[in-house]
């Protein structure tokens, strides 16, 4: 070979080495490429937020959730209700209207009311026979937003019985629905020795606490969610008060109320009890067939010398009243023998045993509706002899008993509220409201 044929062929050995490092080059660029494509794309889908409902991914419900400026997260009440199982609608459960700044929530084990601008909700648990409303507070007030009514993330836990989980770093919301969690710890408390998890609606809740209550061979206990005992399986029966989270317990046929941290606060000596008032601590006793009123340590507020605490509230269902035990904002009625008086939260009489009944019973009248109290202005309808009277929220009656009739009607959408002397008849709130009896100045007399 000469030295031309020789250099010839060194120079295509040397294009085809560049031509295979090119080719090598552009294999390693386009697979840098890839996985930077990859890289990217994983990027996007961990930086976009990401919800699931007991463990399912759900994009629609992502969606509804509204992030404010300031990093609260709002959900449209009635949207939230269709993907928790709710039923929804305007106006109020005991009150019904097509009310536009009121909606309810409800299913087969409660009902929960909420209004614009409010931070209370009420509830009213469907498996009791109790009729008694319970409330409960939002940290943020129902909003209104592109013309629904909405609650916070924090609101939507309260009022829906749900866990909401919120990885602000990772981007990731997982809801939890009470009816998952049971059925998830169901099973569980078999490892720990124990037979079943109570089923009863008001004791599920306590799973939202990291409690469980338990039934032993025969007794029932409270443990936490890693087993570890809050209260030893030796009570009848036990109740989770979630308005307080207590525990009611019985123990042959007496109740008592006992903390999470095992402390006795109302000892186990009554026949039943029932929370009035969250706000002010109190509740309703029976022992021996007399009733009264203790705090939350027990103490006696009322003397368990009556004959009943609270009214049947059945009667005055168009009055929209909520709580049977407190009237008027705080008057607590009491019948001893055959009268009612009136006591005030720090069980002080305000009104002596002297009323043949409370609340007015439309007889004569086809128009007039039953009335217990005309709300706003928190004043209360009393009878003695067949004759009615007001009384404000102090138990002052605000005229002598001399009313025939003080009731209440409904038409037209409006409510109205009168009061009959002698054949004549006069509005009850233009009474009030010249008198000095109005909404922005309650329980006041000129």
């Amino acid at each position: 070979m000469n030295l031309i044929e020789e250099n010839f062929k060194n120079k295509e050995e040397n294009k085809k080495k560049r031509t295979t490092r090119i080719i090598l080059s552009a294999i390693v660029l386009v697979i840098f490429i890839i996985i930077a494509i990859i890289v990217y794309l994983m990027y996007l889908r961990n930086s976009q937020l990401r919800l699931t409902l007991d463990g399912v991914s759900n994009e629609r419900l992502k969606n509804i959730l509204i992030f404010e400026d300031n990093g609260t997260i709002y959900v449209p009440i009635k949207e939230m209700a269709a993907y928790l199982g709710y039923e929804s609608y305007n106006g109020e459960y005991s009150n019904r209207s097509e009310d536009q700044n009121k909606c309810y929530i409800i299913n087969e084990n409660e009902v929960v009311n909420f209004e614009l601008g409010e931070e209370k909700i009420y509830r009213l648990d469907l498996t009791e026979n109790n009729k008694n409303y319970v409330y409960s507070y939002m940290k943020q007030p129902v909003k209104g937003i592109g013309g629904v009514l909405c609650i916070s993330t924090q609101g939507m836990e309260e009022a829906f019985n749900v866990s909401f989980e919120y990885d602000k770093e990772n981007n990731r919301i997982a809801i939890w629905t009470l009816p998952y969690l049971y059925k998830s710890y169901a099973t569980r408390v078999l490892d720990y020795q124990y037979t079943e998890l109570s089923n009863k609606f008001v004791n599920q809740k306590a799973i939202l606490e990291n409690e469980l209550i338990v039934k032993g061979k025969n007794q029932y206990g409270v443990i936490g969610l890693d087993g570890t005992t809050i209260l030893e399986a030796k009570y009848d029966n036990i109740t989770y008060l979630p308005d307080t989270g207590d525990f009611l317990v019985e123990n042959n046929k007496q109740v008592g109320i006992m903390s999470k941290n095992g402390e006795t606060k109302v000892q186990i000596m009554y026949n039943s009890i029932e929370l009035m008032d969250s706000d002010a601590g109190l509740y309703a006793v029976k022992k021996d067939n007399k009733f009264g009123v203790v705090d939350v340590k027990g103490n006696i507020v009322i003397y368990i010398e009556n004959d009943e605490i609270g009214i049947d509230i059945s009667k005055f269902s168009q009055n929209n009243i909520k709580n049977r035990y407190i009237l008027a904002d705080s008057l607590i009625p009491v019948r001893k023998d055959d009268y009612w008086g009136l006591y005030d939260k720090n069980g002080k009489q305000v009104v002596e045993y002297k009323y043949d009944s409370l609340g007015y019973v439309a007889s004569n009248n086809k128009n007039a509706l039953n009335l217990l109290v005309i709300p706003n202005y928190d004043v209360l309808v009393v009878c003695k002899d067949n004759k009615y009277s007001l009384l404000n929220s102090s138990g002052r009656e605000l005229f002598a008993i001399v009313a025939d009739d003080i009731y209440m009607t409904f038409s037209g959408g409006e409510t109205h509220y009168y009061i009959a002397v002698n054949d004549q008849q006069m509005d009850a709130e233009d009474w009030l409201d010249e008198y000095g009896i109005t909404t922005e100045n309650k329980n006041t007399e000129q």
